[in-house]
């Protein structure tokens, strides 16, 4: 695709749209996104519905539900009913509830009743992310049945990953067949004959998507079928819509990791006012933990007084505990969403970080003492006659600090998540926060014991 192409400007929709004949739908995509919304918007309802509707679909493009809601009700109606079920829920559910309104009853009965099922269950469920498009045959047909079937509907279909075997009498979910198994039995076989030996697959709508996407990796699937608790099918979760809701909630997790309010669009499309409401409320919140820090120097100012010299420290000390809470926080955040621990194993992650904090406090350390006496005979800096006790003072507070930052970090997550809030908003900037105020503490105390009589 000529990048020229891209940027052209164009004066109406016939204009603008006169590029996308030679794009493919990536490239077609990669264009509109690039215009303003109300040219994107208007090249989308002069295009054939086919084509327009192929870009709908599409995943990467942006703006979608602002697209179709500047859109005549009819075009975005007829629109909204040639899409896939899960596809056109995800566009409804960008729109607000004046905009519903006035467009689901504009759909044809068999996709009104598709989308307001799939708007029904949770977000983040298998049930919001599923499709109701799929092949399902009766457990007594053949296999030429079933192939002559398939290519009655598959234009209606969004995948033929696989078909869903069902009772006849029950409708309920037996057996899955995969095309390469269907294709290679004979025509006179019985579609049971050629169904795969194990028992499918299947989970219910609200299981959440994390779950589901493990279930997929696990068992090698394209796709996962959604059954009720009669084991009616419901739909299929394919492989693709997963990964594009997981990217989501990584991306997601990844803005509040830096503590930020998770955004809802790409970065430049961000509105100047909302990029600063979605920035300022953790900032403040973070700033007026910071004063407590402010409070806890306050405390020790006699010390400070005595023994300036603990305040050059005083960066290191309170950094290096921050940064071991935020390595816990991060490793335990990804197991934890992995489900590779569960809320009872904290107490088994408390008694491996507590070793884990000492060690790497005393390599810390060591690493401190090292440069404080290296300083001193090098005469680079002079700390004083009582430097060697300095020296261990600052050692020992080190590993104490780090310690904690890595138990506290680590133990943050498992708070969090048995709170009912996303284990991802224990930021590392709140775990740096809550250990430099517990780390100055610490480091006085130590300081305290150590120095007493001497320095302070």
């Amino acid at each position: 695709m000529n990048q020229k192409q891209l940027l052209r400007p164009a004066a109406d929709a016939s204009t603008l749209g006169a590029p996308l004949a030679e794009f493919n739908t990536a490239d077609a995509v990669v264009y509109l996104n690039q215009l303003e919304q109300a040219d994107a918007g208007a090249v989308l309802a002069a295009l054939p519905l086919p084509r327009a509707v192929k870009l709908l679909e599409a995943p990467e493009l942006q703006r979608a539900g602002e697209l179709v809601a500047a859109m005549p009700p009819a075009r975005a109606a007829a629109l909204l009913g040639l899409m896939a079920d899960d596809r056109a829920t995800d566009i409804v559910h960008e729109l607000d509830e004046d905009e519903r309104a006035r467009l689901i009853p504009l759909l044809d009965p068999e996709a009104r009743r598709s989308i307001q099922l799939l708007l029904s269950y949770p977000p983040n469920t298998a049930g919001a992310l599923m499709t109701t498009e799929f092949v399902s045959v009766p457990a007594d047909w053949t296999v030429a049945q079933t192939l002559q079937h398939i290519r009655e509907v598959e234009r209606t279909r969004e995948t033929v990953y696989a078909i869903y075997v069902l009772d006849p009498q029950t409708r309920q979910l037996l057996q899955v067949v995969t095309m390469r198994r269907l294709i290679t039995g004979a025509p006179s076989d019985s579609i049971l004959d050629v169904a795969q030996v194990n028992p499918p697959v299947s989970v219910g709508p609200q299981l959440d998507q994390e779950e589901v996407a493990q279930l997929i990796r696990r068992h090698d699937l394209l796709a996962i079928p959604v059954v009720d608790a009669r084991q009616h099918m419901l739909g299929i979760v394919t492989v693709d819509d997963i990964l594009d809701a997981l990217i989501d909630e990584s991306t997601e997790d990844v803005h509040k990791f830096g503590g930020v309010e998770a955004l809802d669009r790409p970065y430049m499309q961000i509105g100047f006012f909302d990029m600063i409401r979605k920035r300022a409320g953790w900032l403040s919140v973070l700033f007026l933990g910071e004063m407590l820090t402010a409070s806890a120097m306050q405390h020790y100012e006699d010390e400070l007084a005595r023994a300036v010299v603990l305040t050059l420290f005083i960066p290191l000390i309170m950094s290096s505990g921050g940064n071991s809470g935020s390595q816990a926080t991060s490793l335990l955040i990804r197991s934890l969403a992995l489900h590779e621990l569960r809320l009872r194993d904290w107490w088994k992650v408390a008694l491996r970080e507590v070793p884990t904090g000492v060690v790497l406090g005393g390599i810390l350390g060591l690493l401190a003492i090292v440069r404080i006496t290296v300083w001193q005979l090098a005469g680079l800096h002079d700390y004083g006659e009582h430097w060697k006790l300095l020296a261990f003072t600052i050692g020992a507070a080190l590993v104490g600090i780090v310690t904690f930052g890595s138990l506290s970090g680590s133990m943050l997550p498992f708070v969090l998540k048995r709170l009912g809030f996303d284990p991802a908003s224990a930021s590392a900037p709140f775990v740096a926060t809550l250990v430099d105020v517990t780390g100055l503490v610490i480091y006085f105390s130590i300081a305290a014991m150590i120095l007493g009589g001497t320095l302070l």
